[in-house]
Formats: structure tokens, sequence, C-alpha cells
């Protein structure tokens, strides 16, 4: 979900009208749509202008953004769950229709895929790395089943539009200096559908379509992380005229680990040791995944030595192998002793004796070192 407020984004005022905002919105679609705008930045932003239009085309949605903001359109087809999209042949239409022109394009009813869906799917970390099937819920437009679809009431059927003989669109030729110039417009009488209807179905009031709850289980694989897409084809929104259904994106969201850090397909892990298990080596329990490993400590560990467990890590998209798990260890220093444990440390301080070494590297480049950074 965009940061940025939806009527800054459109350049509208707070009380635009719907036609001001539709306007707003071609405008911008047609400058920022990646088909024509090849700036690095033109699909993001295409993306946000479609969010915000989305919900300001909406009476509903508009009235809930302006009171209650970005917080209050969840379940609503924002936020986690995006329902829009944009016919790029209707801009190009409206683009060149302006100046006269007919672009030739297909006919309104010629068959058009169904808009994508975009819906976000919160997983573990231990789902994100081990895969899981996850049954979502979303909301969609679908053929109503009270008239089939074809907008009228059970017993009445739609009738070939008088005004523009069912092709949806109305032709003026005008004799210019250059010519005849023919400009083409939706049939203001049956709004390009070709037909109208003299009895709307009560159900979806002449739409032919209505929103349902959708339950579907789909497989995440193994080794997805946060922010990959899944494609679902055809669970989208249906195509009109025929038309093919569109797709349902899922966007995975991982839930951090309370331990576990990744990097690519490597696993990380920050471990506490205390001194005698550093100075005289020993061998210990690390969590992973799996469950327990046992590691040997070699005697003398120094502080943010790395260790590699092959094949802890998380799996390769389409592949067997899975990355490593790396163990970082850090030698705790006790802040609170015995008596008995502080007398065995002075008396391993005189041993020791007083002197120091300054160190070339602090502990920061050791581990950067370690870690290939």
């Amino acid at each position: 979900m965009s940061n940025r407020d939806y009527y800054e984004i459109l350049g509208v005022e707070k009380n635009a009208s719907d036609d001001e905002i539709k306007a707003a919105f071609r405008k911008l679609a047609r400058q920022y749509h990646p088909d024509v705008n090849k700036e690095h930045d033109a699909e993001e932003k295409f993306k946000e202008i479609n969010e915000a239009y989305g919900v300001l085309s909406d009476a509903e949605k508009r009235a809930r953004y302006d009171r209650f903001g970005k917080a209050g359109l969840g379940g609503m087809g924002s936020g986690g769950f995006h329902d829009y999209t944009v016919d790029f042949n209707d801009i190009f239409e409206d683009l060149f229709s302006g100046f006269g022109f007919s672009t030739g394009r297909r006919s309104r009813r010629s068959p058009r895929r169904g808009r994508d869906l975009q819906m976000q799917v919160l997983l573990t970390f231990e789902e994100a790395v081990f895969g899981v099937e996850k049954e979502i819920e979303f909301s969609r437009d679908e053929t109503c089943s009270r008239c089939n679809g074809n907008g009228a009431e059970p017993g009445t059927s739609p009738v070939k539009c008088a005004t523009c003989g069912g092709q949806g669109e109305v032709r003026q030729v005008r004799q210019t200096f250059l010519g005849q110039m023919v400009q083409s417009a939706t049939c203001p009488t049956c709004n390009g559908r070709g037909e109208t209807i003299s009895s709307p179905c009560k159900t979806c009031r002449g739409s032919g379509l209505e929103r349902k709850k959708v339950r579907k289980k789909v497989s995440i694989p193994a080794g997805v992380d946060n922010g990959t897409q899944i494609r679902l084809a055809g669970e989208g929104a249906p195509g009109e005229y025929g038309g093919p259904q569109g797709s349902l994106y899922l966007v995975l969201d991982v839930q951090p680990h309370q331990f576990f850090k990744r990097r690519e397909n490597d696993i990380l892990l920050n471990l506490d040791i205390n001194v005698a298990q550093a100075v005289l080596g020993s061998e210990i329990d690390v969590p992973t995944l799996d469950g327990d490993a046992k590691l040997k400590i070699p005697a003398g560990t120094q502080p943010g030595k790395v260790f590699t467990l092959h094949g802890k890590g998380v799996p390769y998209l389409r592949r067997k192998e899975r990355g490593n798990q790396l163990v970082i260890v850090n030698v705790a220093i006790p802040t609170k002793l015995t008596k008995e444990q502080r007398e065995l440390f002075e008396k391993l301080a005189e041993s020791l004796g007083t002197t120091v070494k300054p160190q070339e590297k602090g502990f920061l480049d050791w581990l950067n070192e370690a870690l290939g950074g």
C-alpha cells in the first residue's frame, strides 16, 4: 500500500467530483503506463495511481478513507487486497479520439481479459523456509447466479441497442481539410454494452456480476522470501464478452524469527558461549530449523568465530540444495560471580599477567571478513 495521500497522488482536491477523479486518473495513467513510459520508476508510479483510483472511484471506500484514512480500508480491497486495473486500450482510444481520429481498435464487445487481483499472505519464518499449504480467502466478482451474467431478470432478455445497433459505440464522420475524420464514442444509451435491459436482475442490478467470497488452498513452495509474488492464473476477475479471467497475485509477507536471520539462502544465528567453553573447548547443542545439531567448539575459540552447519539453511527455489547455517560465536562475560568463581578468576588473572596487546582489527572487521562482507 502506498504511504502517500490518494488525493495527492491523483493531484485533485478532496472535494473533487467523480468526473474530475476519473479525468486525473486517465491523464496520469497515459503518462506512466509501462508500455509507453520507460523510466525505471514508471511501473511503481502506475501501480500507485491505480491504487489511489481504486479507492477514490468507489463511493463507499472513498467515504471510509475520508473519515478514517487508510486504516479504515481494512478488508475493503485496500491494504492486503487490491482490486484495481486499467484497460490501456480505453486510454489509447481516448487519447486519439480526442483529436478526431479513429484508432481502428477492436470492437468494444470483443473478448477482454479480466482484471488482475492482488492479495497479501502472511507466512511464518518456518513456513517460508519449508513451504506450506495455505487456505486463503478473498473476494472477487463472479458471474451472477440469478441471471447467468446477462444482467436481465429471469424470464426477460437484453435487447440489441437501437442507438448503436449492438456495436457499443457510435461514430461520427466529419469532413476536414485533411479529409474525412471518423470519431468514435461510447454509446450513451447502452454505455458500451451493445444491449439494453428493461428489467435489470435484482441480484446484480444489471451488471451481470455479483461479489463472492472465495476460499482456495494454495501450495507455497519451500525457499520463498519476503516480497515474493506467486501468480495464480485464472483466479482473478472474470473477463468480458467471453474473455479469459485475470490472475491473482499472492504477495508474501514473511514474519521475522526470534533468533534466526536470513541472508539469501543462508541462516545466521548469534550464539553465546561461556568463557570456559571458549578457552577449553566443548561440544554443544545448536538450535536449527531441523532441530538441535551437535557443534564442536575448539579450545581457544575467539569471539566472532563463525562455524558452518552445511545444508541447514534455506532451500533454493526449483532446486534440491539448501543453503548453510552460519553460527557466529560470542563469548559471554559473566556479570555476577560466586565467591568460589571469583577466587578462581583471580588466580587465573595472576597467572596470565597484566600485559595488553593492541589489535590491528576490531571485532566488526573480523566479523565482516568471516561472513564475506
